[in-house]
């Protein structure tokens, strides 16, 4: 299917790793124009490497996404390559610490808050009034589902994430009818925050006193996952692309749910 994004001018912050840079790599694919923002700078460089060995457009900016200054500087740095047009935007960055309610220090909450939903809100301002005098733009915010059916230990992970929903709903309304925005709402997926040396796999073994393969899968078990097996980047990047493309052009303001069946509710 074509999903005619070509020559689209792609903004994807936390590109540098997991879904980030699936979808970057989605996205290249179909003809677009990256770019990429994270802090991670080795990462950026690799992927960078890879897409322009392959002839892909791609701009890159080094910044801290959970400040206002960084938001505004890698932003304007990534897209000066392109006179600051934009056509999508890919709110993707994230930090998860795995916790108990009690463990989670003022401090966490606020890094969490500040990453996670905050980018989300100040990326979106400052691309807004471009997509607006150009007359058209997408934004695709990336959630959890565990906005929307919570767990134990991850509980300013999930309030943050349930709180982009939110505001995806409201600049779906506000954007109308020029511009369109969606959320996608990945289950566990085999990505860095998962896999690294402390990351979510780690976490789990710790809590459930087994090895860290073995708690990720009782951990899925307890969460009676269908399709009983961590989801792969490249799963949710081919929903983030199609719901940024024009073959979604009747799609806002919904929340699709990339998770395995994790989501138990009817609505």
């Amino acid at each position: 299917m074509e999903l005619d994004v070509r020559n689209k001018v792609v903004l994807i912050t936390g590109a540098a790793g997991g879904i980030g840079a699936a979808t970057a790599r989605a996205f290249a694919e179909e003809g677009a124009q990256l770019a990429l923002v994270d802090l991670d700078e080795d990462g950026l460089s690799i992927l960078t490497h890879d897409l322009e060995a392959k002839g892909v457009a791609v701009s890159i900016a080094v910044a801290d996404l959970s400040t206002r200054s960084g938001v505004e500087a890698g932003i304007e740095e990534a897209l000066e390559a392109y006179a600051g047009r934009i056509d999508v935007l890919v709110n993707n960055v994230g930090v998860c610490k795995l916790g108990s309610f009690d463990q989670l220090s003022d401090a966490d909450w606020m890094r969490t808050w500040q990453l996670n939903f905050m980018s989300y809100k100040r990326a979106s301002e400052l691309v807004l009034p471009v997509m607006r005098a150009q007359g058209h733009g997408c934004i695709v915010n990336n959630a959890s589902d565990l906005a929307r059916q919570p767990e134990a230990s991850f509980a300013d992970y999930a309030a943050a994430k349930a709180a982009a929903l939110s505001l995806t709903k409201s600049l779906a309304y506000e954007g109308a009818p020029l511009i369109r925005v969606n959320a996608v709402a990945p289950g566990p997926i085999q990505t860095p925050l998962w896999t690294r040396p402390g990351g979510l796999a780690d976490g789990l073994a710790l809590l459930h006193q087994r090895p860290a393969e073995e708690a990720v899968a009782y951990e899925l078990s307890l969460r009676r996952l269908p399709l009983g097996r961590l989801g792969r980047p490249e799963e949710v990047a081919n929903v983030i692309v199609f719901l940024a493309s024009n073959r979604a052009s009747y799609v806002t303001a919904s929340v699709w749910g990339v998770d395995g069946g994790s989501i138990r509710s009817l609505f």
